[in-house]
C-alpha cells in the first residue's frame, strides 16, 4: 500500500470515528422533521431550484419532495437505465467472443464478433483488466495473413460481423500505422461463418455484471451506450438510440413507472437534451433495491468517501455520510445529480438530486456537490447496537 493510500485509510477512519463521537446516531433527523430542515438546505444558492425527492426504501412512502415532476437534465443518472435494461434483458453472467481465422480464401480475414462493448484498444489495459485486447488480434490477424499468403499483405478483404463501429475504426487505424490497408466489409454473422476457416485466434470477454460494475463506479461512458444497445436488441427493438428510446420506455413501464416525462438522446447521459424525473428516478431505485435481479446495480454503485465517482466525496463536507451513501454522480456543465440510497440509523432512505441550473464552471460544480452533500449528512449515521453490559454488584 503507497503511503498516499495509507493516508487515505487513516483519514477515512478518522472521520468516521468523529463522525460517530460528535454526531451520535439519534442526531439523524426524524423522518417528521425532514421537510423543514431539506426547504431550507435546498433553498442556497448553490443548488439554483433543484428537483428532489426523498422516499423511504422500506415502505415506499414519499417522506420529502421538490418539483419531483418536473423534467430535469439526468447527466449520468441516466445510466441507471441503462444498467436496469441491460439486467432485465440480459444474462449477467453473458461473456462475449471475437474470433478471427483466415477465410477460404487465403487473401481473406474473417473477425467473428459478438459485439462485445468491451474490447480495449489499450494492450496493456486489456491484460490487467482481462478484457479483449484488440492489438493483439490485430497483430496476429497481420502474422496470419502473411504466412499463408508468403509474407505479402496486398489485396487482403477484411470480412467482419457483429462489431462496434469505433472497433472497426479502431483495426483500420492500428493496421494502417503499420502500413497495412485492407479493405473492410461487413457482413452478416451467418456469411462470416460460412467463410470462415478454421478458427485461429480468439479472445473472450469478463462477465457482463464486471462491465456494469465499471460502467456505474467509474461512470463509463461508451459502455454505458453499448449495453443500453445490446439490452434493446435482446428486448425486441432496434440495435440503435431509437430502440433504446423503446426499451427504457418498456422498462418503465414494466414497472409500473409512468415514462410520458421521459426523453432520451443518448443512453449515458451525455446530451443536455436528456430529461426525466426525479420522481421516477426515484421510483425506479425503490423497485429495483426490492428485487434481487438487479442487485448488481445496488452492489455495483460508488459508495461515499470510499469508491469510484464518489471516492473523494463527503469526507470533508459531511464526514457523517463516509461509506453511508451508495449513489450514481452525474455532472455536466451547468448540471450536477445525484442518485441512490443513504443509511439513516435503522432506515434506509432512496434519494434522487437533480440540479440542473446551477452556474457554469467547475467552482460553481463543486459548491453543488458539496450542498448536496452536506444534506444527505444531515440524514445520514449508522444502525449502531446499543450494549447494554450487567453491572456486578459491589461486595
Amino acid at each position: 500500500m503507497t503511503f498516499l493510500m495509507r493516508y487515505k485509510v487513516i483519514f477515512i477512519l478518522l472521520a468516521l470515528v468523529s463522525a460517530i463521537n460528535v454526531v451520535p446516531s439519534n442526531a439523524a433527523l426524524s423522518p417528521s422533521a425532514i421537510p423543514a430542515v431539506f426547504d431550507k438546505l435546498l433553498a442556497v444558492p448553490a443548488l439554483s431550484n433543484p428537483a428532489m425527492i426523498l422516499i423511504d426504501g422500506t415502505t415506499g412512502e414519499v417522506v420529502y419532495q421538490r418539483k419531483a415532476y418536473s423534467q430535469r437534465k439526468p447527466a449520468s443518472v441516466m445510466k441507471l437505465l441503462s444498467g436496469v435494461a441491460t439486467l432485465k434483458y440480459l444474462d449477467p453472467e453473458t461473456t462475449f467472443s471475437t474470433n478471427i481465422s483466415i477465410g477460404v480464401d487465403s487473401r481473406t480475414l474473417v473477425i467473428q464478433g459478438s459485439h462485445d462493448p468491451w474490447i480495449s484498444a489499450s494492450h496493456i489495459t486489456a491484460r490487467k483488466m482481462n478484457r479483449v485486447s484488440l492489438p493483439h488480434l490485430a497483430n496476429i490477424s497481420m502474422a496470419m495473413l502473411k504466412k499463408a499468403n508468403g509474407g505479402s499483405l496486398k489485396d487482403i478483404t477484411v470480412i467482419y460481423s457483429r462489431l462496434f463501429s469505433q472497433d472497426v475504426s479502431n483495426f483500420k487505424s492500428f493496421w494502417a500505422k503499420r502500413g497495412f490497408k485492407p479493405e473492410m466489409r461487413a457482413v452478416s454473422s451467418a456469411e462470416s461463418l460460412a467463410r470462415a476457416g478454421e478458427i485461429t485466434a480468439g479472445e473472450e470477454s469478463p462477465k457482463l455484471y464486471e462491465m456494469l460494475e465499471f460502467t456505474l463506479l467509474w461512470s463509463d461512458n461508451l459502455l454505458a451506450e453499448r449495453l443500453a444497445r445490446l439490452a434493446s436488441r435482446a428486448a425486441g427493438n432496434s440495435f440503435n438510440i431509437e430502440g433504446v428510446v423503446q426499451t427504457f420506455t418498456q422498462v418503465l413501464t414494466e414497472l409500473e413507472i409512468d415514462p410520458t416525462k421521459l426523453r432520451v438522446v443518448d443512453a449515458s447521459g451525455l446530451s443536455k437534451e436528456n430529461r426525466i424525473t426525479a420522481s421516477m428516478v426515484g421510483q425506479l431505485l425503490f423497485k429495483l433495491r426490492l428485487d434481487e435481479k438487479f442487485k448488481y446495480i445496488y452492489d455495483s454503485l460508488p459508495v461515499g468517501g470510499i469508491s469510484g465517482t464518489l471516492e473523494s466525496r463527503f469526507l470533508t463536507t459531511a464526514p457523517t455520510a463516509v461509506g453511508l451513501v451508495r449513489a450514481k454522480t452525474g455532472t455536466l456543465n451547468g448540471t450536477v445529480t445525484l442518485a441512490g440510497f443513504v443509511e439513516s440509523v435503522d432506515r434506509e432512505y432512496v434519494f434522487v438530486t437533480l440540479a440542473d441550473d446551477i452556474q457554469r464552471g467547475t467552482r460553481a460544480s463543486d459548491k453543488a456537490r458539496a450542498a448536496i452533500d452536506r444534506i444527505l449528512g444531515r440524514i445520514a449515521a449508522p444502525n449502531i447496537p446499543t450494549e447494554i453490559s450487567e453491572v456486578e454488584p459491589t461486595p
